[in-house]
C-alpha cells in the first residue's frame, strides 16, 4: 500500500459519502440509514485493507474463487480486523461450501436449490468448525426477467422466503437485492422493488434490507428507500487487478 493509494481511495470515499448524504436529505431520510459496501472485486486485497483503515469493512465480492483467496490474503495484512464479506454475484451450488467458510453474507439467493445447497454448507461448516453463526441472506429479486443476469421473478419473491425461512437454524433471511435493468432509467424498476420488499416485510418482519444503487444509480435507489449501495467504481476506479 502506498500514501498515494490511501488517499486516493480517501478521497473518493468522502466523495461517495458526500453523493450518499445529499440524496438522503433529498428523500428526507437520514444517512445512518444506508450502509456503504464497498465492492472489491478485481482489485487487490491491498485496496480492501486501505477501505479497512478508513473504517469501511462491509466488502463486496462476485466470484468465489477470487473472494476466498483475498479473504486470506486481508487477513494477512490486517489481522486484527474482522470485515463482513459479501457475496454479491451470481453463485452456482457448487460452490456453496466454499461460500459457507468465508462469507458473512450472500446477497444473490435467487432460487430454493440455491437456499438449500447454502443452508446445507452452512450446517457442514458449523459442524466442521469453520464458521460458528448462521449466514445473512438476501433474496435477488429480478428486475428485468432477463435470466443471465439472475434474480427471482418478483411474483415468486414470497415463495422463495418462505423456503428460505424454513432453514431459520442456518440462514438468516434479511432482504431483498436486485440490479437495475441495463439501459433503461432505474426509478421504474427500484420503485417495483420497493413495492416488493414492503410485501416480504410484512410477511418476514425482519428481512428490513434493500441492496440496491450502484456507482452510477445510488441516488435513485436511496430514493427508493434503499439500506444498501454497493459501490465499486466510484471507490476504487475502474481499473482492477485480474487477480488479488
Amino acid at each position: 500500500m502506498t500514501a498515494r493509494r490511501h488517499d486516493e481511495v480517501a478521497s473518493a470515499l468522502a466523495a461517495v459519502r458526500d453523493r450518499v448524504a445529499a440524496a438522503c436529505r433529498a428523500a428526507g431520510r437520514s444517512p445512518e440509514e444506508v450502509r456503504l459496501l464497498a465492492v472489491t472485486k478485481t482489485f487487490p486485497a491491498s485496496d480492501a485493507a486501505v477501505l479497512a483503515d478508513l473504517g469501511i469493512t462491509d466488502l463486496a465480492e462476485n466470484r468465489d474463487q477470487e473472494a476466498a483467496a483475498k479473504a486470506r490474503e486481508f487477513a494477512r495484512l490486517r489481522p486484527d480486523v474482522a470485515p463482513r464479506w459479501h457475496m454479491v454475484g451470481r453463485l452456482q451450488r457448487n460452490k456453496a461450501r466454499s461460500v459457507a467458510r468465508w462469507a458473512s453474507e450472500v446477497q444473490s439467493v435467487d432460487s430454493a436449490r440455491l437456499a438449500d445447497a447454502l443452508a446445507k454448507a452452512v450446517r457442514a461448516a458449523w459442524d466442521a468448525g469453520e464458521r460458528d453463526r448462521p449466514l445473512d441472506v438476501l433474496i435477488q429479486a429480478s428486475l428485468d426477467d432477463d435470466p443471465d443476469r439472475g434474480g427471482c421473478p418478483l411474483d415468486q419473491v414470497r415463495e422463495l422466503a418462505d423456503r428460505i425461512a424454513r432453514w431459520g437454524d442456518f440462514l438468516h433471511l434479511r432482504g431483498l437485492m436486485a440490479v437495475a435493468p441495463l439501459g433503461a432509467d432505474p426509478g421504474p424498476a427500484f420503485a417495483r422493488l420497493s413495492g416488493a420488499a414492503q410485501e416480504l416485510r410484512r410477511e418476514h418482519p425482519g428481512a428490513t434490507d434493500l441492496s440496491a444503487g450502484m456507482s452510477g444509480d445510488l441516488e435513485q435507489a436511496i430514493g427508493y428507500g434503499s439500506t444498501c449501495v454497493r459501490v465499486g467504481t466510484a471507490l476504487l476506479g475502474g481499473r482492477g487487478l485480474a487477480s488479488p
